[in-house]
């Protein structure tokens, strides 16, 4: 198992071709997907072909809980699409039977913490429909702040997509301030 980082309850891994079933499961469930899809699944043959090939190669991470080794969710730590590798942005979707424990705010606080600490990030942001409060009030929780809202056209519908995307931001001076004030 090819662990990238541990938390108290979590432990971070890189995604295997054995993933599939896990992806689609989590996909799967419509209150998962409720702001990425509108609650449409997204189908086993993209999980397959396109979306677990992409993970296997890129900066996403399956979150397992260490006591039981139940599959939580991801992350991810990863440039943007053409974005600067010293820019990583963050993202996580987690099993509805993992909402309400912490374990978002957990894994990315890790997360940030090896994005400034170890790889030399500038700068960590995270994005989400306006709506999405719960992703919204993880990203503050983890101190980074709000510093666009992009009106967007979206192709497929989604309860209240109308109100855009939301981008919050930690920079590096921001994590050094931080991480100052909590020694």
């Amino acid at each position: 198992m090819d662990i990238f980082l541990t938390t108290d309850r979590l432990l971070l891994r890189r995604f295997t071709e054995a993933d599939a079933d896990l992806l689609v499961e989590l996909d799967s469930d419509p209150e998962v997907m409720r702001y990425l899809s509108g609650g449409r699944p997204t189908p086993r043959e993209v999980i397959v072909r396109e979306t677990l090939p992409a993970f296997v190669r890129s900066g996403f991470f399956a979150a397992v809980e260490r006591h039981t080794g139940a599959f939580a969710g991801w992350f991810h730590l990863r440039p943007a699409r053409d974005g600067d590798p010293e820019e990583p942005e963050l993202g996580y979707r987690l099993r509805r039977a993992s909402w309400g424990k912490g374990y978002a705010t957990e894994g990315s606080l890790a997360l940030i913490d090896k994005a400034f600490g170890e790889l030399g990030a500038r700068r960590v942001f995270a994005r989400t429909l306006t709506v999405n409060r719960g992703s919204r009030a993880v990203m503050e929780k983890c101190g980074l702040r709000h510093v666009r809202t992009d009106l967007q056209d979206r192709s497929h519908a989604i309860d209240g997509a109308e109100e855009g995307v939301v981008e919050y931001e930690l920079t590096r001076a921001e994590w050094e301030a931080r991480r100052a004030n909590t020694s």
